[in-house]
């Protein structure tokens, strides 16, 4: 049985066709682009439909392989959304979650609805890109455009919308809003009032899993294939990375690896404590009426906006390069926090490490080495004070801690994390979200019973790399510089 999964990250997008035979699940990589934000003036756009062709030309491949697809699914990033006029069209371009039309609007939000309020309600950790905040900006800019505006659909709602004319909001991805409410199970009419946003925007959440549609007779007809059937999965890549999460344990530790890190657990029902809303967690929803209790971590973004600078430079270096580089500068020379605002917008990245070494009474890094080792040094040790803040929340305490996605190709921030945490990193698979993705669109179809029967086949068919833990009193003494320099506590 072939089906395909779509994966959609913040700098690229694969197609990957999936099959499952005897208990085993093969992958194959049918399509691979870029997915470059598009720039036009100040504002920072996704190029919507763009990805929409990739994904065209994705089912193009599968037909000329002569395979008959039962079923196709995407997941992509959170957050961002299209909004669809009256007569059935995308009214503008979806903006990009680091455009800068968010900035100051957390504060704007909150003289009208308070922090604890808007927690209380959706528990969802604070981030200025938010939808709650692009909307509130959307609609401080624009106004006129919820005049017309018939649907609110995030992105892969939306891309889903272009392929089956059908629109529906899919829950994990809804979670991601802030104004869904896991308490009553819905959209929140309150949040969405004091906001002045239009309940009528706001569709039916479906959850992973659910029968979408299927192509529509235009898009078979261009492309000469059948009508394939579309699964609503989990659509948050996260959801989906974590679905594929082979863990044997039902209490675990999680880390997606990518553009961005998000670290948790995973739990029946969303922790929406004080303690929660202090900590700036929150709780995403999973496969299975379940959720993520997590914690966005800024990721690779950093080193991928440097690499960025040195090619605009004239400096091509590729990633395994940048890796041994850093593998022989000195150790532990200084630290950032990834997660400080100063590295949330696209730009040169080496001159906002320097500052914010300066800043801190640090020497800042010079040279390509030292500055790709403060990135994932920094990165690591970021990750042990949110596993401890997952464990003090949860109250579970994790033997190790699963890795997935493409950021466990890099077996140099793998062992570092395994240090840093002074316990096994698991790592595997890399192509979580896809696989993840594959996983629902089984269950949905009754290969699978639940989602914890396909993590056993998921463990079973791909490999699991374990990184021990060493060096533990040199990264010891690095985590405590490491909170002193980032001023944070435990």
């Amino acid at each position: 049985m072939s089906i395909l999964a779509f994966d959609l990250g913040a700098s690229s997008g694969r197609a990957l066709l999936g099959r499952l035979s005897d208990r085993k699940i093969e992958v194959e990589e049918l399509h691979r682009f870029p997915n470059d934000p598009v720039k036009v003036g100040n504002r920072l756009h996704w190029d919507i439909l763009r990805l929409y062709h990739e994904i065209k030309q994705g089912l193009l491949q599968a037909k000329h392989k002569g395979v008959k697809l039962q079923s196709m699914a995407i997941d992509s990033w959170a957050v961002d959304y299209g909004l669809i006029g009256r007569n059935g069209e995308l009214l503008s371009n979806p903006y990009h979650y680091r455009d800068q039309h968010t900035d100051g609007m957390m504060e704007k939000v909150f003289r009208t609805i308070p922090r604890a309020d808007i927690f209380g309600r959706t528990g969802i950790q604070f981030l200025q890109f938010n939808t709650i905040f692009q909307l509130a900006a959307h609609r401080q800019s624009n106004p006129a455009i919820f005049r017309e505006a018939d649907r609110f659909l995030m992105i892969p709602d939306l891309l889903r919308y272009f392929l089956t004319g059908e629109m529906m909001n899919e829950f994990s991805n809804a979670t991601t809003t802030q104004l869904y409410n896991p308490r009553t199970g819905g959209w929140d009419a309150e949040l969405l009032a004091r906001l002045e946003l239009p309940s009528s925007l706001f569709g039916r959440v479906v959850y992973s899993g659910t029968y979408a549609g299927e192509l529509l007779p235009s898009v078979s007809d261009e492309l000469g294939i059948g009508a394939v059937p579309v699964i609503a999965v989990a659509e948050h890549d996260t959801g989906s990375a974590v679905a594929a999460v082979p863990a044997l344990d039902r209490s675990f530790a999680y880390l997606s690896c990518g553009t961005w890190s998000l670290m948790g657990t995973e739990v029946d029902e969303p922790v929406m404590s004080e303690l929660a809303l202090q900590l700036n967690f929150t709780n995403e929803g999973g496969v299975g009426h379940s959720y993520r209790l997590l914690k966005n971590i800024m990721g690779l973004w950093i080193l991928q906006e440097m690499k960025r600078e040195w090619d605009r430079a004239g400096i091509s270096y590729s990633f395994p390069e940048l890796v041994k580089l850093a593998q022989q500068a000195p150790a532990f020379g200084a630290f950032i926090d990834p997660d400080d605002p100063l590295f949330l917008h696209p730009g040169d990245m080496r001159p906002r490490i320097r500052q914010y070494c300066i800043q801190t009474g640090q020497q800042p890094p010079e040279q390509p080495g030292e500055i790709v080792r403060c990135i994932l040094e920094s990165l690591a040790l970021k990750y042990r004070y949110v596993l401890l803040l997952t464990e003090r929340l949860s109250g579970k305490q994790f033997n190790g801690l699963h890795m997935v996605g493409g950021g466990i190709q890099n077996e140099l921030l793998c062992q570092w994390t395994a240090n840093a945490i002074g316990k096994p990193v698991w790592a595997g698979p890399a192509e979580g979200s896809a696989i993840g993705n594959l996983a629902v669109q089984w269950i949905s179809q009754g290969m699978f019973s639940d989602i914890w029967e396909a993590r056993k086949v998921i463990r079973e068919s791909f490999p699991v790399t374990i990184y021990e833990p060493a060096q533990l009193q040199a990264w010891e003494e690095a985590y405590g510089r490491f909170l002193s320099i980032a001023g944070l506590s435990e």
